[in-house]
């Protein structure tokens, strides 16, 4: 009667068999090993072939001496050790994908992770359903992305060629065709964006892929300009638009939606003051406003800006207009 081993225990057998093997007169065959594994030859077989197409496995037969050896003796066989932490760390990253789920790059991470199960020993088993009830993970809202346009995003950024687009801008009528050259992509706040030169434009720019309505990869191929670094020009911006000059901004906020404002990184430049009546005042710089703006009316009157004077007249206008909605 055949023994219940499943099929990663068998290619950890197998592979050692084949190290014991380096440097004896005979090798081990599909016959041999099936007998010590009490299985069939035909399985055996098998998973010789994942471990070659599968897992890269250096597996060659000798004919002269009937059996399978390594090529490359210093081959390792590709292993997984999960501690209880680290297999806690995987359901919780199971959950976190939820915030994906509206991108094509939901069903791939999804599918990495199936990959990662088959790969997990005997006596590690992934049960999400440990976390369900006890951890949850509130995904921010996110867009809805066409796959087909996904992917010719990422295949132009990939080869280096130019994205025929056809976009959206909110609060116009009509879409209009652009060419695009990809240096980069950006997940924020729930939508990816594109940042990249615009043909029309002749300038940089940022497009969201979610108001693509078209895109198409064209013949045409660009190179990267040496003086283009993602990290370094958005260092001091406070979100994802794209700026002009540098300024400063100076906010205070209410003493008791201080230890709030302080405990989260809002900008990557950010300093505090605590003041004397208790309040807290946030120092950064930055090249646009608009969404420091929105930003700031989401706090209401526990915010008050100080400069630069075209954030005070932008918030203040924000709030003169809102009060109107409500007979203000």
């Amino acid at each position: 009667m055949s023994k219940f081993k499943p099929q990663y225990r068998r290619l950890l057998f197998i592979d050692q068999r084949l190290r014991d093997a380096c440097g004896a007169e005979s090798l081990p065959n599909c016959n041999t090993l099936a007998a010590e594994w009490e299985t069939s030859p035909k399985t055996i077989q098998r998973d010789i072939e994942f471990l070659k197409w599968e897992m890269g496995a250096p597996i060659v037969y000798d004919r002269a001496r009937h059996g399978y050896r390594y090529s490359e003796p210093d081959f390792v066989l590709p292993a997984l050790r999960m501690s209880e932490q680290d297999l806690f760390a995987f359901c919780l990253a199971e959950k976190v994908l939820q915030q994906y789920e509206n991108t094509p790059l939901h069903s791939h991470l999804a599918s990495i992770f199936s990959k990662i199960e088959q790969y997990l020993p005997e006596n590690v088993t992934v049960v999400p359903a440990l976390l369900d009830g006890r951890v949850s993970f509130f995904a921010e809202a996110t867009t809805t992305i066409d796959p087909a346009i996904w992917e010719a995003v990422f295949q132009a950024l990939r080869l280096g060629r130019t994205l025929n687009i056809t976009y959206q801008i909110p609060g116009r009528d009509k879409p209009y065709d652009t060419r695009v050259d990809p240096y980069h992509v950006v997940g924020y706040r729930g939508e990816w964006y594109v940042v990249g030169r615009c043909h029309l434009k002749m300038a940089l720019r940022v497009f969201g892929i979610s108001r693509m309505h078209a895109a198409a990869i064209s013949s045409d191929r660009f190179t990267l300009p040496p003086d283009f670094d993602f990290e370094q020009q958005w260092r001091n911006h406070f979100g994802i638009m794209i700026g002009g000059e540098e300024t400063t901004v100076r906010v205070r906020f209410r003493q008791d939606q201080a230890p709030y404002v302080r405990e989260r990184d809002w900008h990557p430049a950010q300093q505090f003051t605590d003041e004397p009546d208790g309040s807290l005042t946030m120092t950064f710089k930055t090249r646009h406003l608009l969404e420091v703006t929105r930003w700031l009316l989401s706090w209401g009157s526990a915010a008050t800006v100080l400069e630069p004077p075209e954030l005070v007249a932008a918030v203040q206008s924000e709030l003169t207009a809102a009060a109107t909605n409500y007979g203000g």
